[in-house]
């Protein structure tokens, strides 16, 4: 993998993340282990990251492991649960956001490259 993608796992790691947002854009992804599209769209977040702008933090949310976590990061940056989505969050706000067949490499690359 081009980029790290860094798990987080409790609302600390998350409030990190957030804090993070602040001089680094952050990209937050939810996946599902139970859900095809989810593990999809996880394919396709593998597949950008192999050539990944090293300028954007790229974050993991299993909504099995750290339902707190998902939960908390929908309630703060007022983004409705999906599962699999993507945030990309600059200074603590959510600046795009894609949820299921939306998550594409391509989609991913454009939004990224239009934000960083």
């Amino acid at each position: 993998m081009g980029e790290h993608l860094e798990e987080l796992r409790s609302v600390e790691d998350l409030d990190r993340a957030l804090k993070e947002s602040n001089v680094r854009t952050v990209l937050l992804f939810k996946h599902s282990l139970t859900c095809p599209i989810s593990a999809r769209a996880f394919r396709e977040l593998q597949s950008y990251l192999e050539d990944a702008d090293s300028r954007i933090s790229y974050k993991l949310i299993t909504v099995q492991t750290a339902r707190d976590v998902s939960d908390e990061a929908s309630s703060k940056l007022d983004v409705t649960h999906q599962s699999p989505q993507a945030i990309l969050v600059r200074a603590g706000q959510p600046v795009w956001h894609a949820s299921h067949s939306e998550i594409t490499a391509r989609a991913l690359a454009s939004a990224i490259r239009n934000i960083a």
